[in-house]
């Protein structure tokens, strides 16, 4: 049985599912496939991820499938609960609402564990660190996993070499039709469509601090220039910090770019990079963004301790604090990943990339039975994923001959 918070809510998330299914041609192809030939069949598919409509295809295409499927999301404040009821309706057993407490976020993620997966699909590690910790007894039944982000391939790399991986999983994060795509341009437009979104301000002419210039990063700040904001790059890595200069970018410590900003967006995967050392030092109605997975990149605690005052937002999203200084700096989204937060998160035609990487994963995990670690993803797939995507839009390329192709493999 779900744990969902409105039932009556599920016209408008089947609209929604049915909106991006349209565009997404790479989980069309597999859903056409999956009917004939379900390739999960007494699979139980546990999965943790941002529960929106792009998401619930993806659950969805599982299901068809063959899999018993069990999704939460993986941030309290991303689940839009009537995609989540729709799900539901459509055979999925769906553990996520929004505004989860940390008490209730914990308890929707061992439900999902309830259903002692064979599988994962993870986002920032979630599921796999119940699984090592609270629900390890139920590690030995997973055949492996598929993680989507920097910060949870991140995590799962920092336990292979504790030697506490208990599985195998595919960092589907690091394979080019995910990172060259979702974290770049997907990142960069939804997190200003959540920021914009929730403060209906103007960008254009406005001082913009991006911290941190990977690919995520590099995706805001370009998407932000684009907008007519000047951009200002922070970085703790020397290479990363050429490149945001060459790329035409401001780069300068935090301590000193502080003072400047209107707009501040945290993509790092680190903690306490905005911190009351910075905020004191800001200007009157700077915005703090954070596009990170964890909630950790600004400070809140530090944030909410040092305010003199609050002051009431245009909406649910937008918090005022008062400072010593006399200024108001405003927080978006509890200082949480301010596109699901505060928006519908990447678009539909970027996550149909990403998602039918992760299917894909789960389908080369069966067939392939791999030792605990961390592995890349099949080079096959990426191409794969790249091919549907450019049929889908018409697009031909051209191919080698076999005279270049014994060129380029001759000495």
């Amino acid at each position: 049985m779900s744990t969902i918070k409105d039932a009556g809510l599920a016209r408008a998330g089947h609209d929604k599912m049915d909106w991006v299914t349209r565009r997404m041609p790479v989980l069309g192809a597999l859903r056409e496939r999956y009917a004939k030939e379900p390739p999960f069949v007494g699979e139980r598919i546990a999965i943790s991820l941002h529960l929106e409509a792009k998401t619930a295809v993806l659950a969805e295409l599982l299901h068809i499938g063959g899999a018993q499927v069990s999704i939460t999301s993986s941030n309290p404040l991303s689940t839009q609960d009537d995609v989540a009821a729709a799900l539901a309706e459509r055979g999925v057993e769906v553990h996520a609402f929004r505004g989860a407490t940390d008490e209730e976020f914990d308890t929707v993620h061992q439900r999902v564990l309830d259903l002692e997966p064979t599988l994962i699909i993870d986002d920032g590690g979630e599921l796999t660190d119940r699984l090592h910790s609270s629900r390890a007894a139920l590690a030995k039944n997973v055949r492996g996993g598929a993680e989507e982000t920097t910060t949870g391939v991140t995590r799962l790399r920092a336990l292979a070499q504790q030697g506490r991986l208990s599985y195998p999983m595919i960092a589907v994060n690091d394979a080019d039709m995910k990172h060259l795509f979702d974290n770049q341009y997907g990142t960069g437009q939804s997190t200003w469509d959540g920021i914009m979104r929730t403060t209906n301000l103007l960008v254009a002419g406005t001082t913009v601090v991006v911290a941190g210039y990977g690919w995520c990063g590099r995706g805001v700040a370009d998407r932000a220039r684009g907008l007519g904001a000047r951009v200002i790059v922070t970085e703790v890595n020397p290479v990363r910090a050429n490149e945001a200069l060459m790329d035409g970018h401001q780069v300068m410590t935090m301590d000193e770019a502080a003072a400047h900003g209107d707009f501040f967006v945290t993509v790092t995967g680190n903690r306490d990079v905005i911190t009351p050392a910075h905020f004191s030092k800001m200007k009157e109605g700077a915005m703090l963004a954070n596009a990170g997975h964890f909630d950790v990149e600004v400070d809140v605690k530090g944030l909410r301790d040092m305010a003199v005052g609050t002051v009431a937002g245009r909406n649910a999203s937008v918090e005022g604090f008062r400072l010593a200084g006399g200024q108001t700096v405003w927080l978006l989204a509890q200082g949480r990943l301010v596109n699901l937060a505060a928006g519908d998160g990447h678009p539909a035609e970027i996550m149909d990339l990403t998602f039918g990487l992760q299917a894909l994963a789960l389908e080369h995990l069966l067939a392939h039975p791999l030792a605990p670690g961390v592995y890349p993803v099949d080079p096959e797939v990426d191409q794969w994923v790249a091919r549907i995507r450019l049929e889908a839009i018409g697009v031909q390329i051209d191919a080698l001959t076999p005279e270049q192709q014994a060129y380029m493999a001759s000495w």
